[in-house]
């Protein structure tokens, strides 16, 4: 399977999303493959990683985003989720996991109800080895088309996620200890 090949099929009616897309896709991959190279003790599946990294964000083409390019009809919070059914009609079941499990640092059944958010009520929290170092690789890219390559601070990366709660701030906190070693 090659993940640009899935990629131009599903954009190919909106090659600049697609580029976009593939433009960040390319910054998470590259740096989690890099994250997973220095955890060996873990045994990350390093081809995994990266086929992942590059599909996680395939479902924002069914979002409302235009910024980003995409003229869907769903709330962009439903990309992961969106994600997760296109890639598991194509038979990819652990790819569709990382692409529902890495929004935000995870969302729970609790964020779900108390935000009111048009999402499946259930955890999608990542949980492979996999699915963390991809969750935590693309917290440090943008994908709105200016500056998306400039690689962002941990500092940054912690004010952003505060508003979401403290236990978002402690998950992204133990994935800098975990892969980052501080």
């Amino acid at each position: 399977m090659d993940p640009h090949d899935l990629i131009n099929k599903y954009y190919e009616s909106n090659p600049a999303a697609g580029r976009l897309l593939k433009e960040h896709s390319r910054l998470v991959a590259n740096k989690a493959v890099q994250i997973a190279k220095r955890i060996p003790h873990l045994e990350p599946d390093l081809a995994f990683v990266e086929e992942a990294a590059l599909l996680h964000d395939i479902g924002i083409i069914f979002t409302a985003a235009p910024a980003l390019g995409c003229f869907g009809d769903q709330p962009y919070v439903c990309h992961g989720v969106l994600g997760h059914m296109l890639l598991e009609e194509e038979g990819l079941m652990r790819h569709a996991l990382v692409c529902e499990r890495h929004v935000g640092v995870g969302i729970t059944v609790e964020d779900i109800r108390r935000q009111r958010l048009p999402l499946p009520e259930r955890d999608m929290l990542p949980l492979s080895i996999e699915e963390q170092i991809i969750g935590y690789a693309d917290k440090f890219y943008s994908k709105n088309g200016t500056g998306a390559e400039k690689e962002k601070t941990i500092a940054i990366i912690l004010d952003n996620l505060a508003p979401f709660g403290e236990d978002k701030v402690q998950r992204f906190k133990k994935w800098v200890a975990m892969f980052e070693g501080r």
